[in-house]
């Protein structure tokens, strides 16, 4: 079965890696495209030969019998195309974060349950190998029970969290909008744009989620949040440090930084150092090394492909995932705005 893809929200990430992935994909095609813009339209589907074009997403459905879409739209638009794809059928990739606002994300969560389908939310860390063997350890007790979390992440986002063109996209047919990532009245902002990832980490390893944060940021020239760091407790009562930087430089990339300590030992993940490992407290330690440094987008897509071919996969950034993430950093921005502790919905 060759899977039929729709894709709502044609800009910079979807004709960079959304699109180029499915069509490198032998389980899937992108058949349609929807947008409210015309012009974007036109450019995307001429460049990669799709002729199905939209404006609304329910006329998309209604219209090409999809087995999956894929949601790139700004942030703060993705629940009605999420809700009205898995009314109409079909599985749903929506990018990170998933909503942002708690309510959002269970609204999704819930429809996804409903109408028998899967969301999945592309933080790729999730999809690969050391990730499993970490949630493997933590699953047969190998660290014990979790008693405190250190989840640290940095990005070389400094250019596009100020509101200034993002330097690598130079010769992309699209640039990620400073609307989207520097507005912060549009959910922009380094939480919203790059913790959940190292969130949705956290969560799918240690099965934990989080119940109430505090949080202090740093502003950028655009005033969304460049720098957070905040305390935070665990559902098992277990205590947290999360961490949030932008101004990693270029040449150094994306790092995410994972030590979970439990009462029987601890994992380390460190993906610029390319190695999880399990130190124990009587020394029956155990590592992996990981098979690439780098993040790796196209991962996520793939396996939605092969999610929407009907094939056997495990989605290891759901719906329930992204729900809580969503929940966790919509906490995190009221709690650096009251400057108090702040319950997660």
């Amino acid at each position: 079965m060759t899977a039929r893809i729709g894709v709502v929200g044609i800009g910079w990430w979807a004709t960079f890696n959304h699109i180029p992935t499915i069509n490198d994909c032998a389980e899937a095609e992108v058949v349609a495209i929807c947008d409210l813009d015309q012009s974007r339209l036109d450019a995307a589907g001429e460049k990669f030969g799709i002729a199905a074009r939209y404006t609304d997403v329910a006329a998309m459905m209604a219209a090409e019998n999809l087995d999956g879409v894929m949601i790139s739209t700004p942030h703060i638009f993705h629940t009605d195309p999420a809700i009205c794809a898995l009314n109409g059928g079909a599985h749903v990739l929506v990018e990170k974060p998933m909503a942002t606002r708690a309510a959002d994300g269970r609204a999704i969560a819930a429809a996804a349950k409903a109408a028998g389908r899967e969301v999945l939310v592309p933080t790729g860390l999730n999809f690969e190998e050391y990730t499993a063997k970490a949630r493997e350890w933590v699953a047969n007790g190998r660290i014990g029970e979790v008693r405190h979390i250190v989840c640290q992440m940095g990005s070389p986002l400094h250019d596009l969290m100020a509101g200034e063109p993002m330097l690598e996209t130079a010769d992309h047919l699209f640039r990620p909008p400073a609307s989207t990532w520097a507005d912060p009245t549009k959910a922009g902002g380094y939480a919203w744009g790059q913790m959940s990832h190292s969130l949705a980490w956290m969560i799918h390893v240690t099965g934990l989620t989080v119940t109430e944060v505090y949080c202090a940021s740093g502003l950028s020239p655009s005033g969304v949040d460049f720098y957070d760091a905040a305390t935070a407790r665990a559902s098992n009562g277990a205590t947290i440090a999360l961490s949030g930087a932008s101004t990693v430089p270029k040449h150094k990339g994306m790092h995410t930084d994972v030590r979970i300590y439990g009462t029987e030992g601890m994992i380390l993940f460190d993906n610029q150092k390319a190695s999880i490992e399990l130190w124990r407290l009587d020394a029956d330690d155990d590592s992996l090394t990981l098979d690439r440094a780098e993040y790796d987008g196209a991962l996520p897509v793939q396996v939605f492909a092969k999610l929407c071919a009907g094939q056997d996969v495990f989605n290891a950034s759901n719906a329930d995932c992204g729900a809580e993430v969503t929940a966790t950093i919509a906490a995190l921005y009221k709690s650096a705005a009251s400057q108090k502790t702040e319950a997660v919905e």
